[in-house]
């Protein structure tokens, strides 16, 4: 094929420079997106630029401007067919309102089962006490819950001055530290074949279940809600997602029906348990704050019906987060006609 080359590489140098400016900056920022007309008019640069190569490769009296295009299409073949997974900076954002959410659906099966241990651990706990009030001071291991549930509330109620004025810092960072703290032995209990990650779940659905029977029976169900649903709303689910990254962790030590070294099946997890007990300790600051400025303050200072319909307000929210953030909508939904 004849052509004019002074006239072919005025043409076509427009086009090059374009490519190797996009080159640049997929080079030099390694987080850059392109949207679909970005990465068409990317490829048609890249084929043009091969196609002007294989027109150049009859003229030897054109080395550099060859060897030039033969680096541009290189570096654009890399990125075209780049097949290693690039790190992606960090946002807490994403990481949050995305990966954590998607993360517990994706391991669902495990929260259920860790629900269910709990729920196990209710229902004996509040059977034991109903059956044998005298065991209280085994099932509640909290000195405050010792005594008589309606003495309790009388003593919260006619409260005239604030028992934790300047103290509430101080309270709130001892409850989230408590609580991951709990949540982390619950998660890391899972080495033992999750023997002990269900003990704590178990131990906690008992604790829990007890308390329960003992102020319902007290008469004290409104207190015991206001009380405990504002707090206990994130609290109780934070320790049952630990208990769900433990059974995984459990699950993994296990290995049964799956041809994996431990290694191997460790690795697999191991990004997940991070993400799932990392977004348990998010809860569990939260909780404390609540718990120490919220939930220790009752009628009359702030009516049970508030507390109650704040508690229920978040537990909702908590449920809708779970079930609906990170989700990308169907292509059908998406593609429907208005």
């Amino acid at each position: 094929m004849i052509i004019d080359l002074t006239k072919f590489i005025s043409v076509e140098e427009p086009f090059w420079r374009e490519l190797e400016e996009i080159l640049k900056k997929l080079e030099e920022r390694q987080y850059l997106s392109m949207n679909l007309e970005e990465t068409e008019r990317f490829h048609y640069l890249y084929e043009r630029a091969a196609s002007d190569l294989a027109r150049l490769g009859t003229f030897a009296s054109e080395p550099e401007t060859r060897r030039y295009l033969e680096s541009l299409v290189g570096r654009a073949y890399g990125e075209i067919h780049e097949s290693r997974q690039k790190s992606k900076r960090f946002n807490p954002f994403t990481w949050f309102l995305v990966t954590f959410p998607q993360t517990f659906r994706r391991h669902f099966r495990a929260f259920a089962l860790s629900v269910a241990i709990t729920l196990v651990g209710v229902v004996f706990g509040g059977f034991a006490l109903a059956l044998d009030p005298d065991a209280k001071a085994i099932l509640m291991p909290f000195e405050y819950l010792q005594g008589n549930p309606e003495d309790r509330v009388a003593l919260e109620e006619s409260a005239e001055s604030d028992r934790l004025a300047g103290k509430k810092a101080n309270f709130s960072a001892f409850l989230m530290t408590h609580n991951i703290q709990v949540a982390v032995t619950t998660l890391a209990l899972g080495v033992t074949w999750a023997a002990g990650t269900i003990l704590v779940l178990f131990s906690t659905g008992v604790m829990l279940g007890s308390i329960i029977v003992d102020y319902v029976r007290a008469g004290q169900t409104a207190f015991l809600t206001g009380w405990l649903l504002p707090h206990g709303s994130f609290e109780i689910s934070a320790i049952l997602i630990a208990g769900q990254a433990g059974l995984l962790l459990g699950r993994a030590m296990i290995g049964t029906g799956r041809r994996q070294s431990l290694r191997q099946r460790m690795r697999s997890i191991s990004n997940d348990l991070v993400v799932l007990i990392s977004g348990v300790a998010l809860m569990l600051v939260w909780a404390g704050f609540v718990e120490s400025f919220f939930s220790q303050y009752h009628q009359p200072v702030i009516p049970y019906w508030a507390k109650i319909s704040f508690g229920i307000f978040e537990l909702a929210g908590l449920i809708l987060f779970f079930w609906k953030s990170g989700r990308t909508p169907s292509p059908t939904a998406s593609q429907a006609e208005p």
